[in-house]
């Protein structure tokens, strides 16, 4: 079958790819002159210190100041350094920039002009993963006329701004003011952009392109031949050729109902609702783009974008390249929100019994408890249980209650556990005075609180003092609670009157399963979220910062201004190309001035507040439908998400037109949709294929049945396939496709969220619906992945009819 598809044309897809790639590897090319360049400067830098007198030095120093920030920029910019092209309509009269780029927004008088409409369309215009060939634009009918249009000029927009040898812009800088269109223009005001592509790359290799079609009313032409259009772009340009009024009506509101949510007002939180296909994930990360370049000193502290799964943060990425430098807009799944705070990342997921215990907001008061009693448990090292030190020349001891006392004096104070470290040394210190009888034997205030101050620097500095305390109050880390909570005894009387047994057994066996005692092993999506929680409940003890002192300064002291590109050519070397041994580099953020939650509707209450702590003083975009919703109670987490948004007013949209589903795919989907959430009104697809959904029934080897569909599916589309199984078989299914290339996929239902593909097969339809209490609602989400092709693949627990149709998806 490969040796079959090799031999097929090159697809739309394709031919587009290569050729972003040839300007990409143009465009590498000329950066490594460039660095060359820098290099150079800075070699010739570092030569000038050798003359040896102080003007030399200064010299140098400020060359090398300035070659290095160049340097490292190129360096730092060179991965995904080009993620955005427009292709634009001529301009009116316009200013040539320093980018070499004009920056005239607006189309010129006569750019756009109309000609008779003789029925035809061009062929191939079109990704191959969409609705059907044709150019960008249509006409209202063979008698009448259509718009057509040249593309004036392309720009591609990256990192940084790229001049080759004779000052022509290979990439304009996104800061640009020539780039401003690749945010700004929306389909109801597109100004002179025809089409907008997102270009997809790793390293010096370009993956995939998206194009958003900002005016498909227009059959635009590009060196004289059609304009190409891949992705969603390619649904909207096919609704756009269509003969007559009505689908020019629908694509005007699909325009504008996305156009109102990107142009929104920034304060406080902005809601959007919408089913499957309606594209609110590139509606709310365009909004991103467009409130970034608007403000961009209101967000000069950083977006932040959540969304549910590795795979659907992978597909944001390509909708939203990173907007620039300093981690201006991070883009992060669940798993790995944690990552830059407690360290973690999940590598797996939990069973939904499971996850519905550690994502229950009773969890709160379960980390409280478990916080504050791991200190009793001597994680690393035994616990003592006695105090001697030496006071006054006699030995002073306290006791397994006395310190126990102590103990509670502490946990009375609200401070974070590892917080409160220098209250219990102070209180330990309080216990030891009084039983030293010394407070006693001194009247006179003065006297006493001198006598105290030496009293209290002898005892801490004793080593002995200094050993006990660091052993009866420890550092906790999130981890070794969460290690501790394996044991179901100890889990049980932090849980008491909180969860039930059952509960309580089900999450200790979880946690045993894959941990350590001290907390060591794989972590699941919902396990991040619980960390998150202990760190803020135990807190990171400040840590005092050392100063490096150059050998050079401490014999002269001097303190010359230098660089470490200086002193260490291969530190100089690390750096300016990125690397960051040892953990080096900047802190990521922790707190953002604007937070976009994607797929909303399935956060639980515990990853809410999560969430919440990195928003506390931002603005919000939520985006979710609450009928593709997988958490079971939709009401705790609905209480969490308002408790995360505090009293902030809101702003609500509503998305209701399904591009992405062809007609004959809805239907089915719909059905389940009844079933999930009665009187729930579904989006209106807008496009039909003439293709009904495939139903088929699986053998006694259901991997070969799954293999052989799968195998269809590629056959009869040149995109991507996407194989949706129950959680539990995913790993399985991985297996059953090996070979079968990179245009297959297989997905956990859950995995399936915001995800599109070309075709899809859903395998066990009565499986994914009985999986959890919110089966039904994962199910409607696996049945409207597809733009072209959909098919079911049944087992005997579907009980699937004489036509294959399992019993769920049959019409009444």
């Amino acid at each position: 079958m490969n040796a079959q598809h090799r031999a097929e044309p090159e697809s739309v897809r394709d031919r587009e790819i290569r050729a972003e790639q040839s300007h990409l590897d143009r465009v590498y090319r000329r950066l490594e002159e460039k660095i060359h360049e820098a290099e150079f400067l800075m070699d010739d830098a570092a030569k000038r210190g050798q003359v040896g007198t102080p003007g030399a030095l200064a010299e140098r120093d400020a060359q090398v100041f300035r070659a290095g920030i160049h340097l490292n920029r190129l360096n730092s910019e060179f991965e995904d350094f080009l993620f955005g092209r427009i292709d634009l309509l001529e301009g009116k009269t316009g200013e040539r920039g320093p980018d070499g780029a004009y920056t005239s927004v607006e189309p010129a008088d006569g750019a756009v002009r109309e000609a008779a409409d003789d029925g035809a369309t061009d062929d191939g215009a079109t990704d191959d993963g969409a609705a059907g060939d044709g150019a960008a634009g249509g006409g209202d009918g063979a008698a009448g006329t259509v718009k057509i249009a040249d593309i004036a000029e392309t720009l591609h927009i990256g990192r940084l701004g790229v001049l080759d040898a004779d000052y022509t812009p290979l990439v304009i800088d996104w800061r640009a003011p020539a780039a401003a269109p690749f945010y700004r223009a929306t389909p109801v005001a597109p100004g002179r952009v025809v089409r907008r592509r997102v270009i997809r790359s790793k390293g010096r290799r370009v993956h995939s392109v998206e194009d958003d079609l900002l005016r498909p009313e227009i059959t635009a032409r590009l060196d004289g031949e059609a304009l190409a259009v891949v992705g969603d772009g390619a649904l909207m340009a096919a609704l756009g050729q269509a003969r007559g009024h009505t689908m020019r009506d629908i694509v005007a509101s699909i325009q504008a109902e996305q156009d109102e949510v990107i142009r929104a007002p920034a304060a406080s939180v902005t809601e959007v609702e919408g089913g499957p296909g309606t594209g609110k994930t590139a509606v709310a990360l365009h909004r991103a783009a467009y409130l970034l370049y608007q403000d961009r000193r209101r967000y000069a502290g950083g977006i932040l974008i959540v969304s549910p799964t590795p795979l659907l943060v992978s597909y944001t990425e390509g909708v939203l390249p990173s907007l620039g430098e300093e981690g201006q807009v991070a883009i992060r799944a669940l798993g790995s929100l944690a990552e830059e705070t407690a360290g973690a990342t999940a590598t797996t997921y939990d069973e939904q019994r499971v996850a519905r215990v550690k994502g229950s907001a009773r969890m709160v008061k379960v980390l409280r408890k478990a916080a504050r009693g791991a200190l009793d448990l001597g994680l690393r090292a035994p616990v003592p249980e006695r105090l001697r030190v030496v006071a006054f020349g006699a030995r002073v001891e306290l006791d397994a209650t006395e310190l126990a006392a102590v103990r509670g004096q502490v946990l009375g104070g609200t401070a974070p556990v590892n917080l409160m470290r220098p209250r219990a040394r102070k209180l330990l210190l309080d216990a030891v005075w009084d039983k030293s009888g010394a407070r006693r034997r001194h009247d006179d205030p003065e006297l006493a609180a001198e006598v105290r101050a030496g009293f209290d620097e002898d005892i801490t500095g004793e080593d002995d003092f200094t050993a006990f305390l660091d052993a009866w109050w420890p550092e906790v880390t999130p981890r070794q609670v969460l290690g501790a909570m394996a044991d179901e005894g100890r889990l049980a009387r932090w849980a008491r009157r909180v969860l039930r047994p059952a509960e309580v057994r089900t999450l200790a066996r979880a946690l045993a399963a894959r941990l350590t005692p001290l907390g060591e092993g794989e972590l699941s999506v919902h396990d991040i979220a619980l960390l998150d929680e202990l760190r803020t409940l135990l807190g990171a003890p400040a840590r005092p910062r050392k100063r490096e002192v150059d050998p050079l300064d401490q014999l002269t002291g001097l303190e010359e201004l230098t660089t470490a590109a200086d002193r260490d050519a291969g530190a100089r070397r690390e750096r300016a190309w990125g690397y960051q041994g040892g953990g080096g580099g900047a802190q990521e953020r922790t707190e953002y001035a604007h937070v976009i939650v994607d797929e909303a509707q399935d956060l639980t209450p515990m990853q809410w507040r999560m969430v919440a702590r990195r928003g506390r003083h931002a603005t919000w975009t939520i985006v979710g439908d609450p009928a593709q919703s997988s958490w079971t109670d939709p009401d705790e987490s609905a209480a969490a998400r308002d408790e995360a948004l505090g009293k902030r007013p809101r702003r609500r949209f509503e998305l209701t037109v399904n591009y992405r589903n062809p007609a004959e795919l809805a239907v089915l989907a719909d059905r389940v949709l009844a079933l999930a959430m009665p009187g729930t009104a579904p989006p209106r697809a807008v496009r039909s294929t003439g293709v009904e959904p495939g139903f088929s029934v699986a053998g006694d080897d259901l991997g070969a049945s799954v293999r052989d569909a799968a195998a269809r599916l590629l056959d009869e589309v040149e995109g991507t396939v996407g194989v949706v199984v129950a959680m539990a078989r995913r790993q399985e299914a991985r297996e059953w496709l090996a070979g079968l290339g990179e245009r297959v996929v297989a997905l956990g239902s859950l995995e399936a969220k915001g995800l599109e593909y070309d075709a899809s097969l859903v395998v066990s339809p009565a499986q994914i619906a009985d999986e959890s209490p919110a089966g039904l609602r994962t199910l409607y989400v696996a049945l409207t992945r597809a733009t072209q092709r959909l098919e079911v693949l049944s087992t005997a627990a579907d009980l699937p009819d004489e036509t294959a149709a399992p019993d769920l998806l049959r019409a009444d």
